[in-house]
C-alpha cells in the first residue's frame, strides 16, 4: 500500500509559533480534497497532537471546527477532542487510494509517532503456538510464531503465557524425540540413556508405538489438567526426597501452565473457532481481554492493561487492537470475532480489512443473546476483575514526575539509556524499560562504533528511533547525561516527527570529578527546556530516576564486561597462532573487529602488513 499523494500543508513555519485556530489554517481547511486519507494536527510548537483517518478528508476534518463567525471548536465533541482542537495551529494530510489503506496507515503512524491525543496500545506481540507436523515419520511438538510450510501441521493456541513451560513439561513426561538432531543422528544419545527418548534414530521404537505416545502428549495440550497431575505428583516426590530446588522449579511451572486457561472447564458445544475482544474502562484506565475459542472451548486468554492520558474511547481501542492483532500472519483463523460494541457503519470497513488480512471472509459480531453473548459477558467479568487490580504502586510518583518536569503526559512507560566503554574500546550501549516495574524482556544491547559518549549516544538513539515501527515509542526517555545529550535526542526525535519527551540525569562534578557519595549522590536533573532541578537526596522522585539510571548503568556495564572478556579470549587465541599484540592492534585499526580479521583474504591482509607477515597471519588464521 502506497499513498498516491502526500501533502505537507501547514500554516507557517513552526518557528513562527502561530496561535491555534489561525486564519492561515482556516484557508488550508477550506482546500482539503474529498478523498480518503490520513490527517495530522500540530500545535504551535510543532508537536504532533493527533493522527486520524477518513473516507472523505474534507468532511471529516471540517467536522472538528466551527467556521463562523470565526474559526473555533465545533460543539458536541468529547472533552479530549475539544481540548485537542483548541491547540491546533497547523496540519498535514496524506491522500491514499481507499478507506482500507487509510485505516492501515493511520494505525502505523500512531504506533511510530505516538501523537499526544491518540490512544496507543502497547500490546503488539504475536502469541506463540504449539504445532506438530503429522507428515513427519516421528513427529515432534515445537513452538512457533509463524505459519509453517507443510500443509499437515496441526496448531494449538495461541498462548499468551506458559507455552514454553507446557512444551518442556511434555518432553519431560513423554518419551518423544527430544531434539531435531536426535532424528537426524544414527546413534542413540544421552536422552536414550536417561530414559527420556526411545531412540527412533536406531529404530528402537515403531511408528505405531511412537504415535500412541504422541497422542497422549496432544491430549495434554487439549486438556492441560492432565499434565498438571503428572507435574504435581513429580513435585511431591521431589519434595519428599528433600530436592526442594527442583520442586520449586516445578511449582513455578505448574503456576504458569494454570494461567494458560483459567476457563478450561467452560465448554460451548455449539461454538467453534472464535476470537473475543472485550474492553472494560474507568476514566483513563482500561483492560482489554482476549478469549480464544477453538473447537467450542476457551483454550487461552490474554489481558492487556491500558493507561491513557485522557478518557478511553471504545471505538479507537477496539479498532487499534483488531488491526494490531490481525496484521500478523495467524496459523489458526477465527470464523467470527465477537466484540460487545456496535461499530455501526464502520463495521463493514473493518470486515474488509480483516478479510484481506486473513484471506477469507471474517465477520465482526455484536452478540445480543445466546452462547456468544455469554462468552462476551464472561470476558467482561474477567476484565472488570483485572481492572480492580490494575493500579500501580508507583503511579503517584509518575504523576509527580509529570508535574515536576511539566510533561505533556504521565510517563507510564519509560526507556532509559546509558553507554559504556574503556578508552574508546568495546563501546556498547544499553536501553532498559520501565513499565509497572522493569520490563526485562524489552531490554536492548547495542554494539557501537562511536569514539566518544556523544557520538555513541547518537548512534544508539538513531537505531532506537528506526525501531519505532516495530516497538512503539514510550512516554519518556531518560538519558544518562546533560543538556548536550538532551538536545541531541530532541533533534533526532524532531527530525523523525515523534512526539516524545526527554529528561537527563547527571552526577554533579566536584573538582572535575563526578560526586558519587552513596546515599547522598548530588545528581542534577534537566528537562528538554534546559532547566535544572537539584532535589534533596531523600526526594522520592530523584531516588526513582536514580534507580532507573543505575539499572541502565548495570546493564551496560555487564554487557561491556562480556565484550571485553570476549575480546581478550580472541586476542589470546590469535597469540597462540603466532599473531602478537602489536600486529593485532594494526589489524584491528584497519578491519575494526576480530571477526573481520578472521574473514580477511590474503590480499586484504597485505594492504596492512608486509607480505611475509601477512602470509604468516593468513596461514595462522586458516589453521
Amino acid at each position: 500500500m502506497q499513498p498516491i499523494e502526500s501533502k505537507f500543508v501547514e500554516s507557517k513555519p513552526i518557528e513562527s509559533k502561530l496561535a491555534p485556530l489561525n486564519d492561515t489554517l482556516l484557508g488550508i481547511l477550506k482546500k482539503i480534497p474529498s478523498q480518503s486519507g490520513v490527517y495530522h494536527y500540530f500545535d504551535s510548537e510543532g508537536r504532533l497532537l493527533y493522527v486520524g483517518k477518513a473516507k472523505n478528508l474534507k468532511n471529516r476534518v471540517k467536522s472538528y471546527f466551527k467556521f463562523t463567525p470565526k474559526l473555533s471548536v465545533a460543539p458536541n465533541l468529547s472533552p479530549r477532542i475539544t481540548q485537542m482542537v483548541c491547540q491546533i495551529a497547523s496540519m498535514r494530510y496524506i491522500v491514499v487510494e481507499n478507506e482500507n489503506d487509510a485505516l492501515i496507515l493511520e494505525n502505523s503512524l500512531i504506533k511510530q509517532l505516538k501523537p499526544k491525543y491518540n490512544i496507543l496500545l502497547r500490546d503488539d506481540k504475536t502469541y506463540p503456538y504449539l504445532c506438530v507436523d503429522m507428515s513427519a515419520e516421528f513427529p515432534r511438538i515445537t513452538l512457533t510464531r509463524k505459519i509453517l510450510k507443510s500443509p499437515n501441521v496441526r496448531y494449538f493456541g495461541p498462548y499468551s503465557t506458559g507455552a514454553r513451560d507446557l512444551l518442556d513439561s511434555l518432553y519431560e513426561s513423554f518419551n518423544l524425540a527430544q531434539k531435531e538432531s536426535c532424528l537426524k543422528g544414527k546413534k542413540a544419545c544421552l536422552f536414550y540413556q536417561i530414559k527420556r527418548c526411545l531412540a527412533p534414530c536406531e529404530g528402537k521404537v515403531s511408528k505405531e508405538a511412537y504415535s500412541k505416545i504422541l497422542q497422549k502428549a496432544l491430549e495434554c495440550i487439549h486438556n492441560p489438567k492432565k499434565i498438571l497431575g503428572i507435574l504435581e505428583d513429580k513435585m511431591q516426590f521431589l519434595s519428599e526426597n528433600l530436592r526442594f530446588e527442583e520442586a520449586m522449579v516445578l511449582r513455578d511451572r505448574i503456576r504458569k501452565i494454570r494461567q494458560i486457561n483459567p476457563l478450561s472447564s467452560v465448554d460451548f458445544a455449539r461454538v467453534e473457532d472464535l476470537d473475543i475482544f472485550v474492553l472494560e474502562s474507568e476514566g483513563n484506565k482500561g483492560v482489554l481481554v482476549k478469549f480464544f475459542v477453538r473447537g467450542g472451548r476457551v483454550v487461552s486468554s490474554a489481558t492487556n492493561a491500558i493507561k491513557s492520558q485522557y478518557e478511553i474511547n471504545l471505538e479507537e481501542v477496539y479498532t487499534q487492537s483488531l488491526i494490531n492483532y490481525y496484521s500478523n500472519a495467524l496459523p489458526i483463523k477465527p470464523k467470527q470475532i465477537l466484540i460487545p460494541y456496535d461499530f455501526g457503519k464502520k463495521r463493514a470497513e473493518l470486515e474488509r480489512f480483516l478479510s484481506e488480512k486473513l484471506g477469507k471472509k471474517v465477520l465482526l459480531h455484536f452478540p445480543k443473546s445466546g452462547d456468544k453473548k455469554k462468552l462476551c459477558d464472561l470476558a467482561l467479568q474477567n476484565a472488570r476483575e483485572a481492572l480492580k487490580f490494575n493500579a500501580s504502586n508507583e503511579e503517584n510518583l509518575l504523576f509527580a514526575l509529570k508535574d515536576l518536569f511539566v510533561l505533556q503526559s504521565v510517563p507510564y512507560k519509560i526507556e532509559i539509556f546509558d553507554t559504556s566503554h574503556h578508552r574508546g574500546k568495546q563501546c556498547v550501549g544499553a536501553m532498559v524499560v520501565y513499565e509497572d516495574g522493569f520490563s526485562k524482556e524489552s531490554y536492548r544491547h547495542y554494539l557501537l562504533q562511536g569514539s566518544d559518549e556523544y557520538s555513541q549516544m547518537r548512534e544508539m538513539l538513531e537505531r532506537r528511533i528506526k525501531d519505532f515501527e516495530v516497538e512503539s515509542p514510550p512516554d519518556l526517555w531518560v538519558l544518562d547525561g546533560g543538556i548536550g545529550q538532551i538536545n541531541l535526542a530532541r533533534d533526532l526525535l524532531g527530525s523523525a516527527g515523534v512526539n516524545l519527551e526527554v529528561v537527563g540525569i547527571a552526577k554533579e562534578k566536584l573538582d572535575s570529578k563526578a560526586h558519587r557519595a552513596k546515599g547522598a549522590a548530588l545528581d542534577i536533573l534537566r528537562d528538554e527546556r534546559g532547566r535544572e532541578y537539584r532535589l534533596s537526596s531523600s526526594d522520592k522522585r530523584l531516588q526513582f530516576l536514580q534507580k532507573l539510571r543505575d539499572e541502565a548503568h548495570r546493564f551496560a556495564i555487564t554487557f561491556h564486561q562480556k565484550q571485553k572478556q570476549k575480546t581478550m579470549q580472541q586476542s589470546k587465541i590469535l597469540e597462540l597462532k603466532g599473531i602478537g599484540k602489536a600486529t593485532q592492534k594494526r589489524l584491528l585499526a584497519y578491519f575494526g573487529s576480530f571477526e573481520n580479521i578472521r574473514g580477511a583474504s590474503l590480499e586484504e591482509l597485505e594492504k596492512v602488513l608486509p607480505k611475509n607477515l601477512a602470509k604468516s597471519v593468513y596461514d595462522g588464521l586458516m589453521e
